[in-house]
């Protein structure tokens, strides 16, 4: 029987006092039901733990019992298709097991303890090896390889192996020698605590873009692999949708989706979508190389903080094994809301808002662990975060934005006048920029030509133009202006609607290879550079526009197939034919 009782009870906090055996930040069970908690502060009359579940009928005098340890996951093979909820529990056999309704104390082993896994040994007796080596491969799914790897901070040499064959998760498979002595078993699998970022040798240099074949982020406000994007947006802007579309498109070999603290009928459509959908480059189902982290609204406050951190455990995991893994998390106003709940049970100090004053410590302790790194193994790995933010009443204004926008370098803002317009994607192209430009120019110009980040820079001028335009134009009408200005109002459209807009229904727009991107800003670029030919002529504007050709290059992202680009080409003498008929 624990010493330790439970004193008092207030929601998800619970005081336990005169507790002498508990630690700060340590993992443990509250109650008869044994509820998940963790020590959040030790006083010396009273600890205080936060319980990661539903505390309804916990009673005073019940006893907490310490683990010794720190809340962390269970890190093997079968993570991938698994849907978790924020304390890495599996809610599909939860599901089987009790239902639609997670249980208190509900104690479901976190990876399938039964499943075989055909395991191939990569070490032999004798061999040396030390923390991030791999000894072990195995087929996780048809897209992604297990490799498992000696835990961190452990060597010695290698004094027993299994034979290559079929093993459960816990099986013995190597046994390791260290320095001093001691065996070391091995499994499939390990543990790591998820709130301690995994160690790497190296943080390198964000020189590659994570290419997703949506034209506003690749062109305009492009994200580096192992590199971090905020996307804030009011009701119904589009976040989810356009963390879905990234999801799908982006080069990251693995997806992590953390939805935390989202209303539970969007997270159910989200796992539906996700079981549904198949991957573009492997025709594989996209599941295959997707773990979901669900914590809806209706579950319990606490263990939505620490989704946030499992999803990023998770993620480094497997990025040092090799990979390059996208962490979508929407949203993580949803994850500050809950941090702002638990620090007024605590009743700490207020900051702006009512949130803590630590707020933009965790925010930039989450993004932080993102990067582009060298791993234990000398392998290359990078793990990339796109938060969503969900500022009341899509005021950009509110903390965890500004909080937000001070720790990342990308930020996509969504604006609801678009979003009503029906433009997607609804990112404002004058509040949203990259800091990740220079960064990748030397990527852009080796792999797809010196004209890329040239073109961009044109399209992005002119659209700061016709901001500074239309601003005179709703004052005074457009007929007042001078026919460049109009000309520059006409391209700016053609740039918005024929390019920025993209169909994610459409089988030749809902993605698009950075080669048609750039012959796509070619042809709108000619036809902006002909058409100031024809004006100075002393030609008006309105007989260009009169020739259809606006129309025509508009269609262009439909009309021409991704698997024949140089059918752009022909736009240029179609420009000059159409140009060539004004008198």
């Amino acid at each position: 029987m624990s010493k330790n009782v439970i004193y008092s009870i207030n929601g998800p906090v619970v005081t336990v006092k005169d507790a002498t055996n508990l630690s700060m930040l340590e993992m443990v069970y509250v109650g008869e039901k044994k509820l998940m908690g963790e020590v959040i502060s030790i006083k010396k009359e009273a600890t205080t733990i936060q319980v990661y579940e539903s505390t309804i009928g916990l009673q005073p005098g019940e006893p907490v019992y310490p683990s010794h340890q720190p809340i962390q996951v269970t890190l093997g093979p079968g993570i991938l298709r698994n849907i978790f909820d924020g304390i890495e529990r599996p809610l599909k056999a939860i599901a089987k097991q009790s239902g639609a309704f997670i249980e208190t104390g509900s104690n479901v082993p976190a990876l399938d303890e039964e499943a075989l896994w055909n395991v191939t040994l990569q070490v032999k007796c004798g061999d040396r090896v030390s923390g991030g080596m791999i000894y072990a491969t195995l087929p996780e799914t048809d897209l992604i390889e297990h490799r498992c790897m000696v835990p961190p901070y452990m060597e010695g040499e290698v004094v027993w192996c299994a034979e290559n064959g079929s093993y459960h998760l816990n099986d013995e498979i190597v046994k390791i020698k260290s320095e001093d002595g001691s065996i070391h078993c091995l499994t499939l699998c390990q543990k790591w605590p998820i709130k301690t970022a995994r160690p790497v040798k190296e943080r390198l240099p964000l020189q590659i873009p994570l290419v997703t074949g949506q034209r506003i982020f690749d062109t305009l406000f492009p994200i580096a692999k192992g590199g971090t994007a905020a996307i804030p947006g009011g009701f119904g802007t589009g976040k989810t949708m356009t963390q879905h579309q990234l999801a799908k498109w982006c080069d990251a070999d693995i997806i992590v989706y953390v939805g935390c603290g989202e209303r539970g009928n969007e997270m159910t459509q989200v796992l539906e979508e996700f079981s549904e959908l198949i991957d573009p480059k492997s025709q594989k189902p996209l599941t295959d190389r997707t773990v979901l982290i669900a914590n809806t609204s209706n579950m319990p406050v606490a263990a939505r903080e620490a989704s946030i951190y499992t999803g990023l455990t998770l993620a480094e995991y497997y990025r040092d094994m090799g990979y390059h893994v996208a962490i979508m998390a929407d949203s993580t106003s949803r994850w500050a809301e809950a941090l702002r709940e638990i620090s007024g049970r605590l009743e700490e100090m207020p900051a702006e808002e009512g949130f803590p004053a630590y707020l933009p410590s965790r925010i930039s302790q989450f993004y932080e662990r993102a990067g582009y790194m060298k791993t234990l193994n000398n392998a290359e790995g990078s793990v990339s975060i796109i938060g969503a933010v969900s500022p009341q009443g899509a005021d950009f204004s509110e903390p965890v934005t500004q909080n937000t926008k001070r720790f990342v370098r990308c930020f996509w803002a969504l604006d609801k006048q678009l979003a009503y317009a029906r433009h997607y994607f609804a990112i404002n192209w004058n509040d949203s920029y990259s800091e990740y430009i220079n960064d990748l120019n030397r990527w852009y110009q080796r792999h797809v030509g010196s004209r890329f980040l040239s073109n961009r820079q044109q399209l992005m001028a002119l659209l700061a133009e016709e901001t500074k335009l239309m601003e005179i134009v709703k004052l005074i009408g457009s007929d007042v202006l001078p026919d460049d200005q109009k000309l520059v109002i006409e391209i700016s459209k053609l740039i918005r609607v024929g390019y920025l807009q993209q169909n994610a229904f459409h089988c030749e727009d809902t993605y698009v290879p950075l080669e048609k991107q750039l012959k796509m800003m070619d042809v709108i670029l000619y036809l902006y550079k002909q058409s100031k030919t024809i004006l100075a002529q002393g030609k008006p504007m309105s007989l260009i526009i009169k020739t259809g050709i606006f129309d025509k290059v508009v269609k262009m992202k439909y009309d021409v197939p991704n698997n024949n680009i140089a059918k752009l080409d022909e736009y240029a003498g179609m420009i000059d034919a159409a140009l060539d008929t004004i008198e």
